[in-house]
């Protein structure tokens, strides 16, 4: 079977950020799907490179979380315009594989599907245009029900959906019952990330003391909510705690979050440029828990983030600071603290305990760890999406089973 993948935003792991497609990608491919990827890159030409049996086509649309409302429209528009002459110019596939976001890749769908007599699978992210409308980017009325108008019709018209988190699923299922709807969260890489020990180089290397640390390793834009754990992190100085607190990442908000780290004189804040994979391990080797944060918006709720599978892999305990899919995963499978902002009191409270308690931390890591090898290793989710593309490749039992995706 011949694929094109559709996402703008494709990374590998040796580029660090979500690595979701990568991973599927070369799960098709090793089960002997052929599979082609169209994605977005910075360089001013068309661009082709063989990844690890992938072949990779970059069009030229460069794109930066910096970038404002419009010159994300143009970027993504651009991209459309520019992957549908890419595909007309490829042998003809079975069917197209497109995830979002942006939305605006589902236009690739409709079309292929119109004009070439093509099908194509759609795999929701993020529910949009819900989140940009709840952040307040999109507030013109008109714009609104286009976008919601739009994206009913992508469903509508896909062969099949994939749906990262439950609640995802469910949003799938009202807006379209008719359409098959797969559950495939996203999921840990237990080959790149994995429980070590705090190594005495490595801290001396990060300059940090062998105490208490929280990291945070993703996206600092203004949805990640990152600021709270700057909250936290000001309570724990003025009760002269000896706490850590690492902050990895980059995006629009990461100049603000360093200006206020710097108002509060924070000296226990310690900012850590990004990296790959490896270098995200690294970072969690450091830390005793792995701080999980979005903005209090209804549709934050279904996020199903990498960093936090990223953490269940290295075996790290959880701080979470939002009610959703994670909050009852922490919660019913004892991996760490919800920190909800009206109860920081409370999450210090925990934390002070903890830290006297090495066992119970401990253990809080062996089942972050045990739950990512259990039900969210990256074959098991690679065994999902090839019964959904080929059932007569797959494992029945890879998408029958009633487990924690459905608890």
């Amino acid at each position: 079977m011949k694929i094109i993948y559709i996402h703008q935003y494709f990374r590998t792991p040796s580029e660090g950020g979500a690595v979701r497609s990568y991973h599927l990608a070369k799960g098709l491919v090793d089960a002997g799907f052929e599979v082609e990827m169209i994605t977005g890159g910075s360089q001013k030409n068309y661009d082709q490179r063989w990844i690890d049996g992938i072949r990779v086509h970059y069009v030229p649309v460069a794109y930066d979380q910096n970038f404002g409302f419009i010159k994300r429209s143009l970027a993504f528009i651009s991209f459309v315009k520019q992957a549908k002459k890419l595909i007309r110019k490829l042998p003809r596939p079975n069917l197209l594989y497109i995830t979002s976001t942006p939305l605006t890749t589902g236009l690739l769908g409709l079309w292929a599907k119109e004009r070439l007599a093509i099908p194509y699978i759609f795999e929701v992210r993020d529910l949009w245009p819900q989140a940009p409308i709840e952040v307040g980017v999109i507030k013109n009325p008109l714009l609104k029900r286009l976008l919601i108008s739009l994206e009913k019709k992508i469903y509508q018209q896909a062969l099949k959906l994939v749906a990262l988190s439950p609640g995802i699923a469910e949003h799938l299922r009202s807006v379209c019952p008719e359409r098959q709807i797969a559950l495939i969260p996203n999921f840990s890489d237990l080959e790149r990330f994995f429980p070590m020990e705090k190594s005495p180089d490595l801290l001396l290397k990060y300059g940090l003391r062998n105490s208490l640390t929280i990291a945070y390793t993703g996206a600092l834009g203004k949805v990640n909510a990152v600021e709270e754990l700057l909250e936290i992190a000001e309570i724990a100085q003025k009760r002269a705690k000896n706490w850590q607190f690492l902050i990895m990442g980059e995006g629009s908000h990461k100049v603000l979050l360093q200006r206020i780290s710097s108002q509060k004189s924070l000296s226990n804040v310690h900012f850590v440029p990004f990296g790959s994979k490896e270098k995200v391990n690294e970072v969690l080797s450091l830390a005793d828990f792995a701080w999980i944060s979005f903005a209090h918006l209804p549709v934050l709720k279904t996020n199903s983030p990498n960093k936090f599978f990223d953490a269940l892999a290295a075996g790290k305990a959880i701080l979470v600071n939002h009610k959703g899919w994670v909050y009852d995963l922490v919660k019913n499978h004892q991996l760490g603290f919800t920190c909800l902002p009206s109860t920081l009191k409370v999450c210090i409270d925990n934390l002070e305990k903890i830290e006297n308690n090495p066992e119970k931390l401990l253990m809080m890591g062996k089942n972050s760890r045990r739950l990512a090898e259990q039900y969210f290793n990256k074959e098991l989710a690679v065994a999902r999406l090839i019964n959904l593309l080929d059932p007569t490749k797959g494992n029945q039992n890879a998408s029958g089973e009633k487990d924690i995706l459905t608890a």
